[in-house]
């Protein structure tokens, strides 16, 4: 017995390659996380063995190295985040969750947002380094205690983040996917009355 609502439960490939593309990204974010902490101690210590060698005061190398801790953790954290959000995206959309995919789209936008702000903020800082009321010549050693791969591996991450984002929203808007979303769930089938088509005996019961 079937029920016109019943659809096959064929995950179109778009959808899959979203999800996909969702959990790389998120294992990308889990990485950048990691890195971002490990990269902390030395670049730290090279600030601060950069600093002693000036006349900066030991209050202002403090706050220069607390800010850059508080930053740094923040980030991580906030990446951390990020990830968890992706793997519970991806999971959505193989189950075929239209609030997954509606989901997926809004933070798609903020992630392409995010990743052209981020870039610009690179480029800014390349050009014209933000003081933030710290002396500047702490600011160029701290730019100098960061390891080289820093800036590049930031600048990549955020083209990676953008690109990423908008195949997941092209592939979530293909025709197929559409069909993914839009199927209803089935109806479980109901077990037969008689499987055995057995015949109850005709005639009133026996008397007691």
């Amino acid at each position: 017995m079937s029920y016109p609502d019943q659809v096959p439960a064929r995950r179109p490939a778009a959808v899959t390659l979203a999800a996909a593309v969702l959990a790389l990204m998120a294992l990308g974010a889990l990485a950048y996380a990691v890195a971002t902490l490990l990269a902390l101690g030395a670049t730290v210590d090279r600030f601060r063995a950069a600093a002693a060698d000036t006349v900066a005061g030991a209050d202002d190398v403090d706050g220069v190295v607390a800010l850059v801790r508080a930053v740094a953790i923040v980030s991580a954290v906030l990446t951390i985040l990020v990830g968890v959000l992706l793997v519970g995206l991806a999971t959505g959309l193989l189950a075929g969750r239209r609030g997954a995919r509606v989901a997926t789209w809004v933070v798609s936008g903020l992630g392409l947002l995010g990743g052209c702000c981020t870039g610009a903020l690179l480029l800014g800082q390349r050009a014209a380094p933000l003081e933030a009321g710290i002396d500047p010549a702490l600011l160029g050693l701290l730019a100098e205690a960061y390891p080289s791969w820093w800036l590049p591996v930031n600048a990549g991450v955020s083209v990676a983040q953008m690109l990423g984002y908008l195949v997941v929203a092209v592939l979530l808007v293909l025709p197929t996917a559409n069909g993914w979303f839009a199927r209803r769930p089935s109806r479980p089938v109901p077990p037969p009355e008689n499987p055995y088509r057995l015949h109850p005996p005709q005639g009133p019961p026996p008397p007691r």
